[in-house]
């Protein structure tokens, strides 16, 4: 078992049964990251993990962006824990205040790397990816804590981006999807 997953199964973030997941489809395994992420300890691990692949992937990103709400807690982590600055990235536009999709500073043609908690099919992480492009940045990794193996990795090399995860779903469910 790897040190990821045994930290999600001690803080009681997977669970195992009968699941319907965002996309729909239906598991025998749910990941809470929210509930991982929210212990110091394991969003310790997790932004070490993440920077320890970021070093084996030779990831250099300029920036990290998160996509609110699941992902800001984790580019703030690997933030804090390579010195990158990050951005925080809308779903969609607030009608008061500046009205922004990105929260924080993004320099045009800089290289970012977004960071996701759990990807299935990849449908949310594509749309911030579109968002940053707007705004002018070079997303060209995706780098996620479980990647659910539902179609997300082939969709995001459709639009010219590679993900890279902690851990795939295979791996959490040790057979048991």
């Amino acid at each position: 078992m790897s040190e990821i997953s045994k930290a999600l199964e001690e803080c009681g973030a997977l669970q195992f049964g009968e699941f319907t997941l965002a996309s729909g489809a239906r598991s025998g395994y749910y990941v809470n990251i929210k509930k991982a992420i929210t212990d110091p300890r394991v969003l310790r691990l997790t932004s070490r993990l993440m920077a320890e692949k970021m070093h084996t992937e030779n990831m250099h990103p300029d920036r990290i962006a998160g996509i609110v709400l699941g992902s800001i807690p984790l580019a703030a982590a690997l933030s804090m824990e390579t010195g990158i600055p990050y951005v925080m990235v809308r779903k969609e536009q607030k009608d008061h205040g500046t009205k922004t999709l990105i929260e924080g500073d993004l320099v045009p043609g800089e290289n970012v790397l977004v960071v996701e908690d759990v990807i299935t099919t990849a449908g949310s992480s594509m749309r911030a990816i579109e968002i940053l492009r707007e705004n002018g940045a070079s997303v060209k990794e995706i780098m996620a804590v479980v990647d659910r193996e539902g179609g997300g990795k082939e969709n995001l090399a459709g639009i010219g981006v590679s993900l890279t995860s902690l851990i795939k779903g295979s791996e959490i469910a040790g057979g048991r999807q």
